[in-house]
């Protein structure tokens, strides 16, 4: 599930063309195994040898454990450094 989204935010990232991952903003649903600190210390290990290594994480747990994606590891958004200043 966790390499999914990594995958799912590298797409993102080559489509939004050059320029470094600032952010990722992931969703992490109530009866989703990884959230919190431990998604985070396994994000970084994920992120190692991609271009998503050194973006900060955000990470937003839910409680709702109705929720269609409880279960779930949803990537949010992908902020990007365009590379001009």
């Amino acid at each position: 599930m966790l390499r999914d989204v990594v995958r799912k935010a590298e797409e993102v990232a080559r489509r939004e063309g050059p320029g470094r991952v600032l952010r990722v903003r992931l969703w992490v649903g109530a009866d989703s195994h990884l959230g919190g600190p431990e998604l985070e210390a396994r994000w970084a290990h994920a992120v190692s040898d991609t271009a998503l290594r050194g973006a900060a994480v955000e990470v937003e747990v839910s409680r709702d454990r109705s929720h269609p994606n409880a279960a779930s590891i949803v990537l949010r958004s992908v902020d990007m450094d365009s590379g001009s200043a």
